[in-house]
Protein backbone atom coordinates (compact mmCIF):
# COMPACT_ATOMS: atom_id res chain seq x y z
CA UNK A 1 0.00 0.00 0.00
CA UNK A 2 3.13 1.97 0.02
CA UNK A 3 2.19 3.36 -3.60
CA UNK A 4 -1.01 4.46 -3.29
CA UNK A 5 -0.01 6.66 -0.05
CA UNK A 6 3.30 7.75 -1.63
CA UNK A 7 0.81 8.87 -4.88
CA UNK A 8 -1.74 10.42 -2.70
CA UNK A 9 1.01 12.55 -0.32
CA UNK A 10 2.50 13.83 -3.41
CA UNK A 11 -1.24 14.76 -5.14
CA UNK A 12 -2.15 16.96 -1.90
CA UNK A 13 1.29 18.15 -2.06
CA UNK A 14 0.91 19.60 -5.51
CA UNK A 15 -2.38 21.15 -4.95
CA UNK A 16 -0.80 23.19 -2.49
CA UNK A 17 1.95 24.21 -4.64
CA UNK A 18 -0.26 25.04 -7.22
CA UNK A 19 -3.04 26.57 -5.44
CA UNK A 20 -0.12 28.90 -3.58
CA UNK A 21 1.37 29.75 -6.89
CA UNK A 22 -2.62 30.95 -8.31
CA UNK A 23 -3.05 33.41 -5.19
CA UNK A 24 0.19 35.23 -6.08
CA UNK A 25 -1.48 35.54 -9.95
CA UNK A 26 -3.65 38.23 -11.30
CA UNK A 27 -5.37 39.64 -14.13
CA UNK A 28 -7.63 41.80 -15.37
CA UNK A 29 -10.85 40.08 -15.53
CA UNK A 30 -14.49 40.92 -17.48
CA UNK A 31 -17.51 42.18 -15.18
CA UNK A 32 -19.59 39.37 -16.56
CA UNK A 33 -17.91 35.50 -16.72
CA UNK A 34 -20.81 34.17 -18.11
CA UNK A 35 -21.15 36.84 -21.38
CA UNK A 36 -18.20 34.90 -23.45
CA UNK A 37 -16.78 32.20 -21.30
CA UNK A 38 -14.95 31.02 -24.31
CA UNK A 39 -12.38 34.51 -24.80
CA UNK A 40 -12.11 35.32 -20.98
CA UNK A 41 -8.69 35.27 -19.96
CA UNK A 42 -9.61 34.12 -16.29
CA UNK A 43 -11.98 31.03 -17.38
CA UNK A 44 -9.17 28.44 -17.86
CA UNK A 45 -12.40 25.80 -18.85
CA UNK A 46 -13.03 28.28 -22.08
CA UNK A 47 -16.73 27.31 -20.78
CA UNK A 48 -18.98 27.27 -17.96
CA UNK A 49 -19.67 24.10 -16.38
CA UNK A 50 -23.29 22.67 -16.58
CA UNK A 51 -24.33 22.04 -13.22
CA UNK A 52 -26.90 19.56 -14.34
CA UNK A 53 -24.04 17.33 -15.84
CA UNK A 54 -21.61 17.86 -12.79
CA UNK A 55 -24.52 16.43 -10.63
CA UNK A 56 -25.14 13.12 -12.52
CA UNK A 57 -21.31 12.59 -13.26
CA UNK A 58 -20.66 13.27 -8.99
CA UNK A 59 -23.88 11.19 -8.02
CA UNK A 60 -22.57 8.59 -10.40
CA UNK A 61 -19.07 8.41 -8.99
CA UNK A 62 -20.19 9.08 -5.37
CA UNK A 63 -22.31 6.07 -5.62
CA UNK A 64 -19.69 3.61 -7.07
CA UNK A 65 -16.84 4.26 -4.25
CA UNK A 66 -19.79 4.03 -1.44
CA UNK A 67 -20.64 0.64 -3.05
CA UNK A 68 -16.87 -0.41 -3.23
CA UNK A 69 -16.32 1.42 -0.08
CA UNK A 70 -18.90 -1.37 1.39
CA UNK A 71 -17.21 -4.15 -0.76
CA UNK A 72 -13.72 -3.66 0.45
CA UNK A 73 -14.60 -3.63 4.64
CA UNK A 74 -16.95 -6.96 3.52
CA UNK A 75 -16.07 -8.58 0.82
CA UNK A 76 -12.22 -8.33 1.41
CA UNK A 77 -9.90 -6.83 -1.38
CA UNK A 78 -7.86 -4.27 0.21
CA UNK A 79 -5.33 -4.08 -2.75
CA UNK A 80 -8.13 -2.29 -4.37
CA UNK A 81 -8.10 0.47 -1.72
CA UNK A 82 -6.01 2.67 -4.66
CA UNK A 83 -9.02 2.79 -6.61
CA UNK A 84 -10.93 3.43 -3.74
CA UNK A 85 -9.19 6.62 -2.62
CA UNK A 86 -9.01 7.75 -6.18
CA UNK A 87 -12.65 7.67 -6.75
CA UNK A 88 -13.32 10.16 -3.60
CA UNK A 89 -11.14 12.51 -5.07
CA UNK A 90 -12.61 12.09 -8.61
CA UNK A 91 -16.07 12.52 -6.73
CA UNK A 92 -14.17 15.74 -4.79
CA UNK A 93 -13.21 16.83 -8.82
CA UNK A 94 -16.90 17.23 -9.40
CA UNK A 95 -18.20 18.93 -6.49
CA UNK A 96 -15.41 21.44 -7.00
CA UNK A 97 -16.93 22.05 -10.48
CA UNK A 98 -20.41 23.23 -8.73
CA UNK A 99 -17.97 26.03 -7.26
CA UNK A 100 -16.72 26.49 -10.66
CA UNK A 101 -20.03 27.10 -12.11
CA UNK A 102 -20.74 29.99 -9.91
CA UNK A 103 -17.05 31.68 -9.61
CA UNK A 104 -15.79 30.82 -13.74
CA UNK A 105 -13.20 32.96 -13.19
CA UNK A 106 -11.20 31.98 -10.02
CA UNK A 107 -8.13 30.07 -10.85
CA UNK A 108 -7.68 28.35 -7.42
CA UNK A 109 -10.94 26.59 -7.91
CA UNK A 110 -10.29 25.59 -11.30
CA UNK A 111 -6.48 24.15 -10.33
CA UNK A 112 -8.45 21.90 -7.18
CA UNK A 113 -10.71 20.81 -10.07
CA UNK A 114 -8.69 19.87 -12.46
CA UNK A 115 -5.84 18.42 -10.86
CA UNK A 116 -8.51 15.98 -9.12
CA UNK A 117 -10.35 14.85 -12.09
CA UNK A 118 -7.21 14.77 -14.05
CA UNK A 119 -4.45 12.98 -11.72
CA UNK A 120 -7.47 10.81 -10.27
CA UNK A 121 -7.36 8.01 -12.79
CA UNK A 122 -3.52 7.50 -11.56
CA UNK A 123 -4.73 5.57 -9.06
CA UNK A 124 -7.16 3.31 -11.06
CA UNK A 125 -4.71 2.52 -13.47
CA UNK A 126 -2.15 1.17 -10.19
CA UNK A 127 -5.27 -0.82 -8.88
CA UNK A 128 -5.47 -2.62 -12.48
CA UNK A 129 -2.05 -3.07 -12.24
CA UNK A 130 -2.17 -4.81 -8.68
CA UNK A 131 -5.29 -7.13 -10.19
CA UNK A 132 -2.77 -9.10 -12.76
CA UNK A 133 -0.69 -9.82 -10.25
CA UNK A 134 -3.29 -10.90 -7.81
CA UNK A 135 -4.77 -13.09 -10.56
CA UNK A 136 -2.26 -14.33 -12.33
CA UNK A 137 -1.42 -16.30 -8.49
CA UNK A 138 -5.11 -17.35 -7.75
CA UNK A 139 -4.88 -19.36 -10.89
CA UNK A 140 -1.74 -20.61 -10.60
CA UNK A 141 -0.52 -19.23 -13.69
CA UNK A 142 2.39 -16.81 -12.34
CA UNK A 143 4.97 -18.33 -15.19
CA UNK A 144 3.03 -17.42 -17.61
CA UNK A 145 3.28 -13.48 -17.28
CA UNK A 146 6.08 -12.05 -19.06
CA UNK A 147 7.91 -10.81 -15.58
CA UNK A 148 8.03 -12.34 -12.39
CA UNK A 149 4.75 -10.95 -10.95
CA UNK A 150 5.96 -9.24 -7.63
CA UNK A 151 8.56 -7.15 -10.05
CA UNK A 152 5.69 -6.47 -12.50
CA UNK A 153 3.22 -4.91 -10.05
CA UNK A 154 6.58 -2.89 -8.56
CA UNK A 155 7.67 -1.77 -12.03
CA UNK A 156 3.93 -0.90 -13.27
CA UNK A 157 2.77 1.20 -9.58
CA UNK A 158 6.32 3.18 -9.98
CA UNK A 159 5.90 3.99 -13.48
CA UNK A 160 2.81 5.11 -12.66
CA UNK A 161 3.98 7.39 -9.58
CA UNK A 162 6.20 8.57 -11.82
CA UNK A 163 3.90 10.01 -14.61
CA UNK A 164 2.12 10.95 -11.67
CA UNK A 165 4.55 13.45 -9.97
CA UNK A 166 5.55 13.99 -13.84
CA UNK A 167 2.02 15.31 -14.57
CA UNK A 168 1.32 17.38 -11.28
CA UNK A 169 4.71 19.14 -11.94
CA UNK A 170 4.02 20.03 -15.60
CA UNK A 171 -0.08 20.95 -14.08
CA UNK A 172 1.29 23.27 -11.51
CA UNK A 173 3.59 25.74 -14.07
CA UNK A 174 0.56 25.98 -16.58
CA UNK A 175 -0.99 28.20 -14.15
CA UNK A 176 1.56 30.37 -14.30
CA UNK A 177 0.49 33.51 -15.80
CA UNK A 178 4.43 34.33 -17.61
CA UNK A 179 3.43 32.22 -21.23
CA UNK A 180 6.91 30.71 -21.39
CA UNK A 181 6.57 28.70 -17.92
CA UNK A 182 2.92 28.16 -18.50
CA UNK A 183 3.99 26.46 -22.04
CA UNK A 184 6.60 24.57 -20.47
CA UNK A 185 4.59 23.37 -17.78
CA UNK A 186 1.99 22.20 -20.67
CA UNK A 187 4.95 20.37 -22.54
CA UNK A 188 5.42 18.61 -19.08
CA UNK A 189 2.31 17.48 -18.24
CA UNK A 190 1.97 16.26 -22.17
CA UNK A 191 5.11 13.91 -21.64
CA UNK A 192 3.76 12.84 -18.45
CA UNK A 193 0.39 12.07 -20.01
CA UNK A 194 2.00 10.06 -23.40
CA UNK A 195 4.58 8.57 -20.56
CA UNK A 196 1.76 6.75 -18.86
CA UNK A 197 0.27 5.92 -21.82
CA UNK A 198 3.63 4.25 -23.13
CA UNK A 199 3.61 2.52 -20.02
CA UNK A 200 -0.36 1.27 -19.59
CA UNK A 201 -0.34 0.03 -23.29
CA UNK A 202 2.76 -1.90 -22.48
CA UNK A 203 0.96 -3.30 -19.38
CA UNK A 204 -2.35 -4.53 -21.78
CA UNK A 205 0.25 -6.31 -24.33
CA UNK A 206 1.36 -8.34 -21.30
CA UNK A 207 -1.95 -8.85 -20.31
CA UNK A 208 -3.33 -9.94 -23.39
CA UNK A 209 -0.61 -12.08 -23.87
CA UNK A 210 -1.07 -13.34 -20.28
CA UNK A 211 -4.72 -14.47 -21.76
CA UNK A 212 -3.67 -16.07 -24.85
CA UNK A 213 -0.92 -18.31 -22.80
CA UNK A 214 -3.40 -19.38 -20.04
CA UNK A 215 -6.30 -19.96 -22.72
CA UNK A 216 -4.04 -21.82 -25.39
CA UNK A 217 -1.98 -24.00 -22.46
CA UNK A 218 -3.73 -24.04 -19.54
CA UNK A 219 -6.94 -25.65 -20.41
CA UNK A 220 -7.42 -27.19 -16.73
CA UNK A 221 -7.45 -23.65 -15.40
CA UNK A 222 -9.84 -22.45 -17.74
CA UNK A 223 -12.36 -24.78 -16.59
CA UNK A 224 -11.90 -24.72 -13.46
CA UNK A 225 -14.59 -22.68 -12.54
CA UNK A 226 -16.96 -24.45 -15.21
CA UNK A 227 -19.30 -25.95 -12.77
CA UNK A 228 -19.92 -22.75 -10.86
CA UNK A 229 -22.48 -19.50 -12.01
CA UNK A 230 -20.34 -17.37 -14.58
CA UNK A 231 -20.29 -14.42 -12.02
CA UNK A 232 -17.98 -16.49 -9.51
CA UNK A 233 -15.70 -17.46 -12.68
CA UNK A 234 -11.99 -16.18 -12.79
CA UNK A 235 -12.66 -15.46 -16.06
CA UNK A 236 -15.52 -12.93 -15.57
CA UNK A 237 -12.76 -11.46 -13.09
CA UNK A 238 -10.52 -11.56 -16.22
CA UNK A 239 -13.16 -10.04 -18.81
CA UNK A 240 -13.88 -7.56 -16.13
CA UNK A 241 -9.60 -6.35 -15.77
CA UNK A 242 -9.67 -6.15 -19.41
CA UNK A 243 -13.28 -3.57 -19.95
CA UNK A 244 -11.85 -1.20 -17.18
CA UNK A 245 -8.39 -1.20 -19.12
CA UNK A 246 -9.81 -0.49 -22.18
CA UNK A 247 -12.07 2.49 -20.89
CA UNK A 248 -8.65 3.66 -19.07
CA UNK A 249 -6.95 3.50 -22.53
CA UNK A 250 -9.94 5.66 -24.48
CA UNK A 251 -9.32 8.00 -21.61
CA UNK A 252 -5.57 8.35 -21.99
CA UNK A 253 -5.58 8.53 -25.66
CA UNK A 254 -8.07 11.61 -25.62
CA UNK A 255 -5.94 13.19 -22.91
CA UNK A 256 -2.87 13.04 -25.11
CA UNK A 257 -4.69 14.52 -28.00
CA UNK A 258 -5.95 17.24 -25.82
CA UNK A 259 -2.98 18.45 -24.36
CA UNK A 260 -1.26 18.17 -27.67
CA UNK A 261 -3.79 20.81 -29.12
CA UNK A 262 -2.67 23.56 -26.51
CA UNK A 263 -4.16 25.42 -23.87
CA UNK A 264 -7.59 26.46 -25.96
CA UNK A 265 -7.70 23.78 -28.30
CA UNK A 266 -11.46 22.67 -29.44
CA UNK A 267 -11.52 19.43 -27.15
CA UNK A 268 -9.83 21.10 -24.25
CA UNK A 269 -12.49 24.34 -24.48
CA UNK A 270 -15.25 21.54 -25.28
CA UNK A 271 -17.79 20.40 -22.20
CA UNK A 272 -18.86 17.28 -24.27
CA UNK A 273 -15.72 16.38 -25.29
CA UNK A 274 -14.54 16.35 -21.27
CA UNK A 275 -17.50 13.97 -21.22
CA UNK A 276 -17.14 11.48 -24.02
CA UNK A 277 -13.62 11.45 -23.86
CA UNK A 278 -12.72 11.13 -20.43
CA UNK A 279 -15.56 10.93 -17.74
CA UNK A 280 -17.27 8.20 -19.40
CA UNK A 281 -14.89 5.97 -20.40
CA UNK A 282 -13.86 6.29 -16.78
CA UNK A 283 -16.87 5.57 -15.45
CA UNK A 284 -16.90 2.47 -17.67
CA UNK A 285 -13.53 1.73 -16.00
CA UNK A 286 -15.03 1.97 -12.32
CA UNK A 287 -18.32 0.65 -12.65
CA UNK A 288 -17.74 -2.83 -13.79
CA UNK A 289 -15.88 -3.44 -10.45
CA UNK A 290 -19.29 -3.38 -8.86
CA UNK A 291 -20.34 -6.50 -9.18
CA UNK A 292 -17.76 -8.36 -10.24
CA UNK A 293 -15.67 -7.31 -7.00
CA UNK A 294 -12.09 -8.34 -7.26
CA UNK A 295 -12.11 -9.43 -3.21
CA UNK A 296 -14.61 -11.51 -4.39
CA UNK A 297 -12.76 -13.69 -6.71
CA UNK A 298 -9.35 -13.45 -4.43
CA UNK A 299 -8.95 -14.45 -1.31
CA UNK A 300 -5.90 -13.57 0.97
CA UNK A 301 -3.99 -17.47 0.96
CA UNK A 302 -2.90 -19.10 4.15
CA UNK A 303 0.69 -18.18 5.05
CA UNK A 304 1.57 -21.83 4.25
CA UNK A 305 -0.54 -22.21 0.70
CA UNK A 306 1.15 -18.56 -0.12
CA UNK A 307 4.80 -19.72 0.60
CA UNK A 308 4.14 -23.18 -1.69
CA UNK A 309 2.62 -21.48 -4.56
CA UNK A 310 5.95 -19.23 -4.40
CA UNK A 311 8.18 -21.89 -4.72
CA UNK A 312 6.39 -23.39 -7.35
CA UNK A 313 6.37 -20.48 -9.79
CA UNK A 314 9.61 -21.05 -11.97
CA UNK A 315 10.84 -18.12 -14.15
CA UNK A 316 8.48 -16.57 -16.90
CA UNK A 317 9.21 -17.47 -20.13
CA UNK A 318 9.91 -15.03 -22.87
CA UNK A 319 8.46 -16.59 -25.72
Amino acid sequence: MAGPILACTLFFLALLVTSAQAATNSVICPSDPYLDPRNDPCNALGYIANNTLTAVAFGYVLLVVLIQTYQVIYNGGKFMLSMVIGEYVYALGFAFRFALHHSPDSLGIFISEDLMIVLSPCFFIAANYTILGRLAGEIDCAHHVLLPVKRLTLIFVLSDVTTFVIQAGGASLTTSKVQSSASTGLHIFLIGLIMQLVSFVFFCAIYARFLYRVYTEEEDVCMRDSKQPWYNDWRTLAATLLVSSIGLLIRSFYRVVEASQGFRGNLSTSEAAFYLGDTIPICLAIVVYVPFWPGRFIKPAHPYVKEQKELSISSPSLV
